[in-house]
């Protein structure tokens, strides 16, 4: 059966961008021409941006409530995926290997469709793409199938046609139990998980894959 869609991820997939979420804190601290400790990212890795606001906050003294530190985060993540962000390596090849072969792509994000949009265009991306699903427009996550049956609502095919490019373990196994052919991208924030996603997913994604 051939391929009729392409359902991708944006974060860790497309974009190579999960480290701005472990640099996050060191950023914010460095802006504020303070030395950060040297295991900050694992410390904050399991917070919430609340939580870690008040984490530096109280750890580091810092003159400034918690909204405003999560203010700060904001604008460090908005800089960064419109000015910083770039591509997974071969990602533009694959685009366009699909897009010579008249197969429709969509995106599925937990991300901001602004910064997505901002972060696609200034990278040259934008045109490969029919459109972009969010869970929040949605009112959803992708523990639950709710984006990606819109997603193949909008093909026009049904989910054994469609292929899901993904880097999240859980968001594979979501889209494999409602039968998506699933599409396993490696990237360093999921290094850990990387044996079970080789084994949960029906294709681990090469820089020269051919489709």
């Amino acid at each position: 059966m051939s391929l009729q869609g392409a359902i991708f991820d944006a974060d860790g997939t497309l974009l190579d961008s999960m480290h701005i979420w472990k640099e996050l804190g060191a950023r914010y601290l460095q802006n504020l021409h303070i030395e950060p400790e040297k295991d900050l990212a694992r410390i904050l890795y399991p917070m919430s941006l609340e939580q870690s606001s008040k984490y530096l906050q109280q750890h580091y003294n810092l003159k400034l409530s918690c909204e405003e530190i999560q203010s700060g985060f904001l604008g460090i993540i908005e800089n960064f995926y419109r000015k910083e962000v770039r591509l997974k390596p071969g990602v533009k090849d694959l685009l366009e290997s699909l897009k010579r072969k008249n197969i429709p792509m969509v995106i599925a994000t937990s991300g901001d469709r602004d910064l997505l949009q901002a972060a696609l265009t200034r990278n040259g991306i934008n045109e490969y793409f029919s459109k972009i699903f969010t869970c929040s427009e949605l009112a959803t996550n992708k523990h639950e199938p709710k984006i990606f049956l819109a997603c193949a609502e909008f093909l026009g095919v049904k989910p054994e046609v469609i292929a899901v490019f993904e880097d999240a373990l859980f968001a594979m196994r979501t889209a494999k139990k409602v039968g998506f052919i699933t599409i396993g991208v490696e990237d360093t924030s999921n290094i850990f998980e990387r044996d079970l996603i080789r084994e949960t997913a029906d294709v681990i994604f090469d820089y020269h894959l051919k489709i």
